[in-house]
């Protein structure tokens, strides 16, 4: 893997750690869990995508090669000659069919705004026809919509308050048991506070739940994260660990026991995530269940409830990257990629990934990766690691050289726009 391909990897890497998690377990209301070959379980529009650019002044990716077969360097000259050969030009991948043809059940195509001419931006799958989205912001109002995908018919639940002192108006939002659930910022004097809303899928007028705190001038909880509904209840992280429970009807907040430094994985499975490994450790917060990833010393590895993904590294030293006091002769310690890979937890099943692979799946079963088409196009190809299979996403970089990707979910919703369509894709139906 080159320097450029590396910078791939690690921005959508750093992407999908920044992007909000979906929630899970969310009963009958929004799919979830795992069956062998065919799971359950938002993504934003292409606008809020990670973006890519390829080729041009000032290019983060270019000429992306993504075989896992090993190529040859792009400055290879022949020996003794040193004259440039063929092997020189980025080697053309073969450019898969598009996902219309290889999964036609997955593919949903709506139009990019909603009658009243407002963009969206797709937050869940609430069953297996219908999606949640939220409005852009316009004059201050936002708006919550159920859409169709069979009729195409969208259909307004209700309109997002603005929090009193806020300009947050929903943030991770989630759903369950015929309730809809978000947060946003509150203003408290010194102390940050989330306030936590709730409506029914059905409609209605949204109502406050409960206010928890984020933080104050001596204790930083971080934001609220992995929100999701079981049951009666809201459950939720902090950004720096601690998972808690409020319930839907109001009320103060309690600690989840054995899980009060965790993060939500896919409840009820939570864990540690950090920046280099995620999630190696897990604990069943309803059973005390817990399971451990198969983990190299030598290996950073991020993992989900069935699979990990992962890179074996090696460290060297580098160049001296200071000559003035203090850090006069420090020396930049340099990370080299060996291999990517996907494996189970439990260490078996492991299959090499393509170079430009990132670290999260969606789905845990799905990556994506750039091709280099043979006329020099460059093709977003959504890979199956069950599989094998592949197909071409339709996504092209634009006049600027930039393309944007999909952003990695634990769910099974996939959106992007191409055009004045949004492709709206269920990976569940995937056999």
């Amino acid at each position: 893997m080159n320097d450029l391909e590396n910078e791939l990897s690690r921005l959508l890497a750093d992407a999908a750690d920044r992007a909000p998690r979906a929630s899970a377990g969310l009963s009958a209301t929004v799919k979830a869990r795992h069956r062998r070959r065919r799971a359950r379980s938002a993504a934003l529009l292409a606008a809020a995508a990670v973006v890519v650019v390829i080729g041009g002044a000032g290019t983060v990716v270019k000429n992306v090669r993504t075989s896992v077969v090993p190529q040859p360097a792009a400055n290879a000259t022949d020996e003794p000659t040193g004259k440039p050969t063929d092997r020189a030009k980025p080697p053309a991948d073969v450019i898969p069919p598009s996902i219309e043809k290889v999964w036609p059940q997955a593919v949903h195509k709506i139009p990019a705004t909603l009658p009243d001419g407002r963009g969206y931006y797709p937050e869940l799958l609430l069953d297996d026809r219908t999606l949640l989205v939220t409005t852009e912001i316009r004059e201050k109002r936002r708006f919550l919509w159920s859409y169709d995908l069979n009729s195409g018919k969208p259909t307004r639940i209700a309109e997002i308050p603005l929090t009193k002192g806020s300009q947050s108006f929903a943030d991770d939002i989630a759903a369950g048991g015929g309730n809809i659930v978000w947060w946003a910022f509150k203003e408290a004097g010194r102390n940050q506070v989330a306030q936590i809303w709730t409506v029914p899928v059905r409609g209605g007028t949204p109502r406050p739940v409960s206010d928890v705190p984020m933080g104050n001038a001596t204790k930083q909880l971080g934001r609220i994260t992995d929100l999701t509904v079981v049951g009666k209840n809201v459950i939720f992280a902090y950004e720096k660990g601690g998972v808690y429970r409020v319930p839907l009807s109001g009320g103060q907040m309690q600690p989840v026991k054995g899980a009060e430094r965790q993060r939500i994985l896919q409840w009820p499975w939570v864990g540690d995530h950090r920046a280099g490994n995620g999630f190696l450790k897990l604990f069943n917060a309803e059973t005390g269940e817990r399971r451990d990833a198969v983990v190299a010393a030598d290996e950073e590895v991020r993992c989900g409830v069935i699979r990990c993904t992962g890179v074996k590294v090696r460290y060297e030293k580098g160049q001296v990257t200071c000559t003035a006091k203090p850090c006069a002769g420090k020396v930049e310690e340099k990370r080299v990629i060996l291999r990517s890979f996907v494996r189970n937890r439990d260490g078996s099943g492991e299959r090499p990934l393509p170079d430009t692979a990132p670290f999260d799946l969606n789905f845990e079963r799905f990556l994506k990766q750039i091709l280099h088409g043979p006329k020099g196009e460059n093709v977003v190809a959504l890979y199956d690691v069950e599989t094998g299979r592949m197909a071409d996403l339709g996504l092209r970089p634009d006049t600027k050289g930039r393309i944007g990707i999909p952003q990695s979910r634990l769910d099974a919703l996939m959106a992007y726009t191409i055009g004045d369509k949004a492709y709206i894709l269920d990976l569940s139906t995937i056999e």
